[in-house]
């Protein structure tokens, strides 16, 4: 009640005219209905009832009703949405999902991840995580977006080769009014591509905020008649876009992912959670790169890791440990995650794959220090490192034979999001691409 009486207040203080109440479909993608603040009060207390037949992955129509519930937690105003004072005006309110009857609706992304997060929580664990989305922005034409680069810049560049420094800043200062934390923004390899990097959070917390985030920039691009993408591998032949992903666990307060002891100052139950995610990982992929064009990306030679393995030197590998303070800031780096997927459903299965090589003891590989890029297969072969998934459908049969992530997703999710994908996968199959044009029409 406390929490509902300060967000009326700053409501009102705000002078707030409209709240969007936000959740994601079992795709990710953020979905939202706006209410009048005069509805804030009893959305908060009774919900807000929608149509869940109308929205990818939940139920059929004659099980449609559902009802939307505000965490109170996420209350910010969207500084983009100003009045003609330069106030905003719109704030957000994100939900969780419940049927009519007030129980958690299984389908429900967010839900998927607070089950993930309470298992941790039962063997003693806080997770805390940090993303480094990255995104391309491209120029408009007509309303409409083209494919051409916003920028000829590359990494680390400066103005006039990086003309997003302006663009960047105004996604910072908008993320920073949200409550966010921004560690470093930066152009990335590719003309046009951009990565901004906010400080970790708890799971649940963290993957409010790369939905929000995603929103964000998109946003402010648009309102510079420019178009923000997260589409992992939008032009051929130059890098996509990734987002690594940093993982540790904690208990009261420790980081128990330490152990000064080791050579590569990792705990037993690190390494445990290592090889958990690496025994899962080709059912992981399905989650973390989720579309077609996710494995446009995981290809030899734009520096995307593809090799089941891990290291603490170099970046070729699934799974790194960055050089950071070896105390409460060691971690995992798993970088095969690309910023389409649905941040509750990736960061919920890679967790419960770490934590099923914590119960199971799963022994994670020995490290590679070479550039595994640059090795023959018999060498890849000698050191029993595999390949992640090749394409969209591959993986989606790697999920289905994986019943630890199965279980991860849960029933519901599980079954809509493999449906929702081979749908994907047998539509793109199906298509006929100008690469095939140019190759065979003349030819054959």
């Amino acid at each position: 009640m406390a929490k509902k009486e300060e967000i009326l207040k700053k409501a009102q203080k705000n002078d707030v005219k409209f709240v969007r109440l936000q959740f994601t479909d079992i795709l990710g993608i953020v979905k939202n209905v706006s209410i009048p603040v005069g509805q804030l009060e009893k959305a908060l207390t009774e919900g807000i009832y929608f149509d869940g037949s109308s929205i990818n992955g939940f139920v059929r129509i004659q099980e449609s009703d559902m009802r939307l519930e505000p965490d109170p937690d996420t209350f910010t105003l969207l500084p983009w949405k100003k009045n003609e004072n330069g106030e905003s005006m719109t704030a957000r309110l994100i939900c969780d999902v419940k049927q009519t009857n007030g129980k958690p609706f299984s389908g429900d992304p967010r839900q998927v991840l607070k089950k993930a997060t309470m298992k941790a929580d039962e063997m003693g664990y806080e997770f805390y995580c940090g993303p480094e989305p990255e995104f391309f922005v491209f120029e408009k034409q007509n309303q409409k977006p083209t494919l051409n680069t916003h920028d000829a810049g590359g990494y680390f560049d400066l103005a006039p080769r990086d003309l997003a420094s302006d663009l960047r800043r105004d996604m910072i200062l908008s993320l920073e009014d949200m409550g966010f934390e921004v560690e470093a923004s930066h152009h990335e390899v590719a003309e046009g591509q951009h990565e901004i990097d906010f400080k970790y959070e708890d799971g649940l917390k963290t993957a409010d905020n790369i939905a929000t985030f995603r929103v964000l920039v998109r946003a402010i691009a648009e309102l510079n008649n420019l178009h923000a993408t997260f589409m992992p591998k939008p032009i051929a032949g130059i890098n996509g876009s990734g987002m690594h992903t940093h993982m540790s666990l904690f208990n009261d307060n420790k980081n128990v992912f330490y152990d000064k002891s080791d050579e590569y100052q990792l705990s037993k139950t690190a390494y445990y959670f290592l090889g958990g995610l690496i025994e899962h990982a080709p059912a992981i992929t399905a989650v973390t790169n989720p579309t077609v064009n996710s494995y446009k990306r995981l290809v030899p030679g734009y520096e995307a890791p593809i090799y089941m393995a891990w290291s603490s030197v170099n970046r070729s590998a699934l799974i790194r440990i960055p050089g950071a303070d070896k105390s409460k800031g060691t971690r995992l780096e798993y970088r095969s995650p690309d910023p389409s997927c649905n941040p509750y459903l990736a960061l919920a299965t890679m967790l419960q794959a770490g934590l099923d090589g914590i119960e199971k003891q799963i022994q994670a590989p020995e490290a590679i220090t070479e550039n595994i890029y640059e090795l023959t297969e018999e060498k890849r072969k000698q050191y029993g490192i595999q390949t992640l998934p090749e394409n969209l459908k591959q993986a989606i049969e790697a999920l289905k034979q994986d019943q630890v992530i199965l279980n991860a997703l849960g029933d519901h999710v599980a079954q809509k999001f493999i449906e929702a994908k081979e749908a994907e996968w047998n539509e793109y199959k199906a298509q006929v691409s100008e690469w095939e044009i140019s190759k065979y029409l003349e030819t054959y």
